[in-house]
């Protein structure tokens, strides 16, 4: 390709001499098809040149590097374009057209080239507004190319409104802009906008490899990939990045480690151990490579990066499977595709959650490798929690924990060897659960079933606790540390976690505690229903005897309230020993049997 602002090839590859072209002017595009990665806009721009649909005024966004003021230039050539045969707009630029080298070299009458940063008064827009209802001297249009137009003034802007709206038929305005969102929205409504893409890091890197062989220089694979990947997407940065790595070694060839130590970066491979050594928790070897990393000369801040990069493609790999594109050899794919194979996606999100906090932190840091160094440590730690959806459910019934350990292996192993228990397999259609298990031999706490448990309660008096019990419907307990319950919405929603805490308080081991939702085959009665249909049975037999028959027959509205059993007189001396009300019972029975 030849260079734009020396078409006749003069400078050549001539790098030693005053007259040396950096290659992002020297390879900046002559024609649409040069531009990489906007096809969208030529086709656009194409059809309306074609159909004769042209508007008046374009607005081109983008990131820094993408092409805008140069796709300016060549809708400005585009606009004006005249040849032999043809005397219409058009995108095909090739040969050169009469105003062509003219607008090439700045120096067109009809096509004005305005810097807002520079100028960005109302003096200097009407001074350009005067020039517009004047017709053109030489071309088809005037054009006026305003470059970084979100830096005029307010006023400047409301100058542009009026001709904006209604501009002459010689005149196209063509704007470019980093900031559209600083642009008056009055003003992009008056503009037919193009967003110019961020270029594929593929397709720049191949782009970067053309070049190279134009210039005869070498530059390994790997190493126009790092250039590509840095570049983000911006043509102009990943031009100047390479016009550095081609000097850092004369000659000869420029590998992937001369470049990755030209932008401060750390090994690629080395990355991947360090967030394999992150996925197993290890943070003495995470907190070792970071600092190895640091020591031979890698940015904290691109070690962070890498590491996202790395989990991105890991979450892409899990997600998308054998589709999945990810950059690299193929020990690299492998690696990578191992760790999504090892590592859950919940797992994948919390540590690019975490690992993004952390970049902002080491960027604010006045240390920035001891930021890292303390993420490293955050990052190993989280992988000994519960996945998030565990967590979730823990937040809300408590922790549930094996108890089938005996107590030394149970707490004393720091909780490393306990697992959570999987809700137990359901029971053959037909079959009632039963509300007690034995489970020989019992411990010898003197909690056999779950009416020992309420007595345990009772005995601490922690009366609403007892009262939550005592309407629970149990549908299995196991007296080595086990209680499975029906779950109802009236429950508090911390029952699970209060009464855990009550029985490992009490025994010396830990107990499992789950509230399920699967309604039970056969009905289950909680000890609060069991107790009242016990009343309601000796009621009944109360009014069967004689002697209460004869008396409801002769008062037919009288209602039996209470029972009380006539109470002896004590001898001489004695203490009256009033009868204890069983420690199970709720406040109101508890009444009831002390009146008795």
């Amino acid at each position: 390709m030849v260079s734009e602002s020396d078409p006749s090839g003069l400078f050549g590859n001539d790098t030693t001499g005053p007259g040396y072209v950096v290659l992002a002017r020297k390879y900046r595009p002559r024609t649409f098809e040069d531009l990489i990665g906007q096809e969208a806009m030529v086709r656009t721009i194409a059809n309306s040149f074609a159909l004769g649909r042209v508007p008046h005024a374009t607005m081109l966004t983008g990131v820094r590097g993408v092409g805008k003021t140069t796709t300016a230039r060549l809708l400005a050539r585009a606009l004006n374009y005249k040849r032999d045969g043809i005397d219409q707009p058009s995108v095909h630029l090739e040969p050169l057209g009469e105003h062509c080298q003219a607008i090439m070299e700045s120096r067109h009458p009809d096509v004005f080239e305005m810097d807002a940063a520079s100028r960005t008064g109302i003096g200097d827009i009407r001074e350009l507004l005067e020039s517009v209802r004047y017709a053109p001297v030489m071309a088809r249009y005037k054009v006026y190319i305003i470059d970084e137009v979100h830096m005029l003034s307010t006023a400047a802007f409301n100058g542009l409104l009026k001709t904006l709206e209604e501009p002459p038929p010689h005149v196209k305005f063509i704007f470019a802009t980093t900031e559209i969102r600083k642009v008056p929205v009055t003003v992009l409504s008056r503009c037919q906008r193009f967003d110019l893409k961020r270029i594929d890091s593929e397709r720049l890197a191949e782009h970067l490899g053309n070049i190279c062989a134009n210039e005869g220089v070498k530059v390994d694979a790997d190493g126009l990939a790092l250039i590509a990947r840095a570049a983000e997407g911006s043509a102009r940065d990943g031009l100047s990045l390479l016009d550095q790595a081609l000097v850092q070694k004369p000659g000869a060839s420029v590998t992937a480690a001369d470049v990755r130590e030209m932008l401060g970066l750390a090994d690629r491979g080395r990355t991947l151990d360090l967030f394999d050594a992150i996925a197993r928790g290890d943070a003495r070897t995470a907190i070792t490579e970071v600092r190895s990393q640091y020591d031979s000369g890698a940015e904290p801040t691109l070690i962070l990066r890498d590491l996202l990069d790395i989990g991105h493609e890991a979450a892409r790999a899990q997600a998308l499977g054998a589709d999945a594109r990810i950059i690299g050899g193929a020990d690299w794919v492998g690696r990578v595709r191992g760790l999504a194979e090892k590592l859950s996606p919940a797992q994948l999100s919390r540590l690019w959650q975490m690992l993004l906090k952390s970049l902002e932190e080491a960027g604010k840091a006045p240390d920035p490798i001891a930021a890292v160094e303390m993420a490293m440590v955050r990052l190993c730690a989280a992988q000994s929690l519960p996945p998030p959806e565990e967590a979730a459910r823990l937040l809300r019934d408590g922790p549930s924990w094996s108890a089938g350990a005996p107590p030394a292996e149970a707490k004393g192993s720091g909780g490393k060897d306990a697992t959570i228990n999987k809700a137990p397999a359901p029971k053959p259609a037909g079959e009632a659960p039963a509300v007690q298990e034995a489970a020989p031999p019992p411990p010898p706490t003197g909690v056999n079933s779950f009416d020992d448990v309420l007595k345990l309660v009772a005995a601490e008096r922690d009366i609403d606790l007892e009262i939550t019990l005592e309407g629970l419907k149990v549908t299995r307990f196991n007296p080595n540390g086990e209680i499975i319950f029906i779950a109802t919405p009236e429950q508090p929603r911390d029952l699970v976690r209060r009464l855990k805490s009550f029985l490992e308080e009490q025994t010396p081991f830990e107990w499992t505690i789950r509230a399920v939702d699967e309604a039970p085959v056969a009905p289950i009665e909680s000890i609060a229903e069991r107790r009242r249909r016990e009343e309601a049975r000796k009621l009944e037999e109360l009014k069967r005897q004689p002697f209460v028959a004869e008396a409801l027959k002769h008062f037919p509205d009288a209602q039996i309230t209470a029972v009380r059993m006539p109470v002896e007189e004590p001898p001489a001396g004695d203490v009256v020993q009033m009868p204890q009300a069983k420690p199970g019972a709720p406040q109101a029975t508890r009444k009831k049997e002390a009146d008795r």
